[in-house]
């Protein structure tokens, strides 16, 4: 079915291992030196933090030896990346922190070409330094120079090299001061937790629900947040209708703990019966009963419908069957039917289903009991009979006495079904107590120290500021948001950054870039990451990432993910097409996916509207099941959008040293519609090896406003013409 012209206009619908310390006089005594000791310092219950407060932060530098050796190196937390200067006396290299702080360290990793002599100074505003310490020669290796100063500046003033060649870090840590106090796990989960049990009455659940709807029914880019939590019983009499950024979740070990004898509603009224714009929403883990035998979950993009038992259908178009872009299904059981209906491409993996009506353009089902036969493309139906490698997303959920836990759920191989369809889902339970529970107000020091003491995060909903990137160390770490917390970089630092470890489970989050760029949002695993996670991988489930929109932002890449065996499961990358500050060089993104680790298997990528590449797959052994890409919108016209010789960038590029790759049900759709003559030359590039494959593809023009002239590589005809009818490819090569 194509599309209304309401759908087609920009979405009215990215080495040295060795340690040499250098000693320095005792404190009190240094102090007395350099006169830059707080009075606060030497209290007892300060001490010197582990996390490294320079990592990612806003760097500058004197002179770089060339594009390759930037100061921002110097502070990515890579060794395999460096600062090197220009080949001359006084050089420097310098960090913000973005605010004051009491710095008790700095560990200086060089290279051979290392400093002869230097300092450390401070700074309250990056252009009056005082000297932290006095001249201290330069070590080979990590050189740790314990200093006690305050400052939101910090650098490293080279005086004298020790070689010919300039003055070269690998990296530049800075410890600051903390005050030696143990963050305490559990707590409360803030205002914006609404929780129900059963002893409440209907009209007072009913009411709350309202007002909330009321309130985010067309709040697509305001700042509050919701979770909605129902303690297991039954509640009956209810119409649970979900706007933006609203997550409604049972409270129960199994879904059907929690049973909703009414309605969890999404429709479209706020737009005139166009659902293609109802993003960031959730349902998860209770049993619902519709009224009429249907329950509608009408919706778009990052808005997941996880662990949800349907006693009775689901339709997923709005009232009146107006244009829809979904969507995501996981882990679930509809005991009826399912009906798309003017949903263009849906996923769906990992359940059972009482059977499906119709497909538009793409729909992928994956490990699902009571799919369609494979079919594609007429019907447009993609179906594996198992998903390869999975893990279902951790949950809240309260114990017999009453407690909160979260519960993680284990590895599965070769599944279909829900996970709980023959009893309760295996797992671990984690109590609260081992979580920190998270509030806007709480700054990126105390998240990363709450990191550092061994504590998972849980973030309750609200938007989060982070002044320096968050690092997750520890195996095995939960990072789980509630109710589409979000988290904005400031600065410039990169959001959180995950070592490659094994188990770490990431869910629930929205990264959203901030007004400096950002290199990247989320990064999984250093550059250069080789460990095997294949017996317990990294999991990355609904998290989503946005450029503008909300505003001016800018990230080049939305997610790297260097870690191999890492599962993919559900994101959103969005380069917005609409909203505030929108434009070709308003929230500039290159890349919403980059996967540079071997094995990693993506389930529900949808990404949109990047400038360059939407994805690039550098890694072997990779897999993708299903795929929703929308090419930029707004090339202000061909030149502009140029990969050197070729007309615009593919949607999903397999690198042409990849020697194994494997992908199923992928769909790329153009509207250029600031100039409508812009020509995509392919949506989809791979280099052609028997080991390299692609199954049920398909590119459409949207109403012919613009042109992608072949599907892959130079196969499958011109996707043009007003009638949007999708070019389809069933196996390449």
């Amino acid at each position: 079915m194509p599309p209304s012209s309401s759908r087609l206009r920009p979405r009215i619908r990215r080495r040295r291992a060795g340690l040499v310390t250098a000693g320095l006089a005792a404190l009190s005594t240094f102090a007395a030196v350099t006169g830059v000791l707080p009075a606060s310092y030497g209290a007892a219950a300060a001490v010197c933090g582990t996390a490294n407060a320079a990592q990612g932060r806003p760097s500058s530098a004197s002179s770089t030896e060339n594009a390759g050796t930037p100061a921002s190196a110097a502070f990515d937390g890579a060794t395999g990346t460096r600062w090197s200067s220009a080949f001359s006396d006084p050089q420097w290299i310098q960090v913000d922190l973005g605010d004051s702080r009491q710095i008790c360290r700095v560990a200086l990793n060089w290279e051979t070409a290392r400093a002869q002599t230097f300092k450390i100074q401070v700074s309250a505003d990056g252009s009056t330094w005082t000297d932290a310490t006095a001249t201290v020669t330069g070590a080979a290796g990590t050189q740790t120079l314990d200093l006690a100063a305050t400052g939101r500046y910090v650098r490293m003033y080279g005086l004298t090299r020790a070689t010919q060649y300039g003055y070269s870090l690998w990296e530049f840590g800075v410890n600051v001061v903390t005050d030696g106090g143990t963050l305490p796990g559990g707590g409360d989960l803030g205002p914006n937790v609404r929780v129900f049990d059963p002893s409440m009455s209907a009209a007072s659940i009913q009411s709350t629900l309202d007002t909330i709807f009321r309130q985010q029914e067309s709040n697509q880019f305001g700042s509050q947040r919701y979770a909605l939590l129902f303690k297991p019983g039954t509640y009956s009499g209810l119409n649970a209708q979900i706007g933006f950024y609203t997550s409604i979740s049972g409270l129960g070990q199994s879904p059907d703990n929690v049973t909703i004898n009414g309605d969890i509603t999404v429709d479209a009224g706020w737009f005139n019966g166009n659902a293609t714009q109802n993003f960031w929403r959730s349902a998860e883990n209770l049993a619902v009963v519709p009224v009429n035998g249907t329950d509608r979950w009408a919706v778009a993009q990052a808005a997941p419908f996880r662990r949800i038992h349907v006693r009775g259908g689901l339709n997923l178009a709005p009232n009146g069957y107006g244009w829809a872009s979904g969507g995501y299904i996981a882990d679930s059981k509809i005991d009826g039917t399912v009906g798309p209906y003017s949903q263009q491409q849906w996923f769906t993996r990992d359940s059972s289903i009482g059977g499906w009506t119709n497909g538009v353009w793409n729909m992928v089902f994956s490990g699902v009991v009571g799919a369609p036969a494979q079919s594609f493309p007429n019907p447009p139906y993609t179906t594996l009979a198992q998903s390869p490698v999975t893990r279902e997303k951790p949950y809240l959920y309260v114990d017999q006495g009453g407690a909160y836990r979260v519960f993680v759920p284990s590895l599965r191989t070769n599944s279909s079904g829900a996970s709980w369809a023959n009893g309760a889902t295996p797992g671990t339970s984690i109590p609260l107590t081992q979580f920190y529970v998270a509030k806007p107000s709480d700054g990126a020091a105390t998240l990363n120290q709450a990191l550092a003491q061994g504590l998972n995060l849980l973030f309750t909903p609200g938007v989060y500021h982070l002044s320096q990137m968050l690092n997750v160390t520890r195996p095995d770490t939960v990072v789980l948001g509630l109710g589409y917390a979000t988290l904005i970089p400031d600065g410039g630092v990169v959001a959180m950054n995950v070592a490659d470890v094994d188990g770490v489970k990431l869910a629930g989050l929205l990264f959203d870039a901030g007004t400096v760029n950002s290199p990247v949002l989320l990064r999984v695993g250093p550059d250069g990451a080789t460990a095997s996670h294949a017996g317990n991988p990294i999991s990355i489930q609904d998290v989503f990432f946005r450029i503008g929109g909300a505003g001016p932002g800018s990230a080049t890449t939305s997610l790297v993910v260097n870690s191999d065996n890492t599962i993919i499961d559900h994101i959103w990358a969005w380069r917005a097409d609409h909203g505030a500050g929108v434009g070709w060089n308003t929230n500039p993104a290159d890349t919403g996916l980059i996967v540079n680790g071997d094995n990693v298997t993506a389930y529900g990528l949808f990404v949109e509207h990047y400038k360059k590449y939407e994805v690039i797959w550098n890694g072997q052994g990779g897999r993708t099941i299903f795929f929703q890409n929308e090419l930029p919108y707004d090339p202000p016209n061909q030149a502009s959008w140029m990969n050197g010789s070729t007309r615009g960038y593919a949607a999903y590029k397999v690198a042409d040293s990849v020697t194994t790759h494997e992908a199923w049900g992928m769909g790329s759709y153009c509207n250029f519609s600031t100039d409508p003559s812009v020509v995509a030359e392919r949506g989809f590039e791979a280099p052609t090896r028997s080991t390299v494959k692609f199954h049920d593809l398909l590119t459409v023009s949207l109403g012919g406003v613009g042109t992608i002239a072949h599907v892959i590589n130079n196969t499958g005809g011109a996707a043009q013409g007003t009638a949007t009818v999708p070019v389809n490819v069933v196996s390449y090569p």
